[in-house]
């Protein structure tokens, strides 16, 4: 019941130097500076580097982050953070940004390709010992997960941070919608040529799975989405009805309480 009003809503409203890292933008996009906060929210997507085994942190970029900023406003009473144009206003960060402690939850998509030095590491030990919540989505299959578990204990190590999987009583998952399961999304291109599979890595990827890492206090910091890709549910809404109806409102359910959950924890 609680998917279906989702459903209704969405369809009715249907190390490197500073060089190289400016080499790693495009024209027109730039890191997010002081006065692009006013106390809303937005929408922060963090900017790495990588070997881009899988993606970058490109992936999903930018509609994901147009669509959920959308939604978000949409769906719950929060303050979401609007251009007089009328368009999300969503911000790209690096670890090293000092507007980083300005975001209470960064997303970073495909980070089974990131790599971290130790100055970005230590900024985002920082940052979520303070705090912050880093949602990590959108990596599949075994290599995918080393990679990325291997970077993540260059920020967390294992003997004092566990990852643990997310219970499926976790106030995370019954923040505004009941959330029974964590939805193997693909991406759209895969639904399409493998005709409806969702697995991307086969066998490897069967089982999605949501993994969390918490503080001393029981906050959880780091979610992980692993073999599933959420974000493409908020990117390829508007494309593709099958895909739409299959994957969207599980997507956005899932995603909205995400980020309330890091908004009031």
């Amino acid at each position: 019941m609680i998917l279906r009003v989702v459903l209704v809503v969405l369809v009715a409203t249907a190390g490197v130097s500073a060089a190289q890292f400016q080499r790693a933008l495009s024209f027109g996009e730039r890191i997010a500076a002081e006065n692009d906060f006013d106390g809303r929210f937005n929408f922060c997507r963090l900017v790495y580097d990588g070997n881009r085994n899988g993606g970058s942190w490109r992936t999903d970029f930018p509609a994901a982050d147009l669509n959920m900023s959308i939604r978000f406003s949409e769906l719950t009473k929060t303050r979401v953070a609007f251009h007089p144009s009328g368009e999300p206003k969503h911000l790209l960060v690096r670890a090293t940004s000092p507007t980083l402690f300005k975001c209470p939850l960064v997303i970073m998509t495909a980070p089974g390709s990131a790599i971290f030095d130790r100055e970005e590491a230590d900024a985002l030990r920082t940052y979520l010992a303070k705090g912050g919540f880093l949602w990590a989505d959108d990596f599949w299959g075994s290599d995918q997960w080393e990679q990325w578990e291997y970077e993540l204990r260059k920020i967390l190590p294992a003997a004092e941070h566990p990852i643990v999987e997310v219970p499926m009583d976790h106030p995370m998952l019954r923040s505004q919608f009941v959330v029974t399961e964590i939805p193997q999304i693909p991406n759209i291109g895969y639904f399409r040529r493998s005709g409806g599979d969702t697995s991307e890595r086969g066998r490897d990827s069967e089982v999605p799975t949501a993994r969390i890492i918490n503080d001393d206090s029981g906050r959880a910091m780091v979610l992980m989405t692993h073999n599933t890709d959420i974000s493409d549910s908020w990117e390829r809404e508007g494309e593709d009805a099958s895909y739409f109806y299959a994957f969207s409102p599980k997507g956005y359910a899932l995603g909205i309480n995400v980020l309330l959950y890091a908004l009031t924890h």
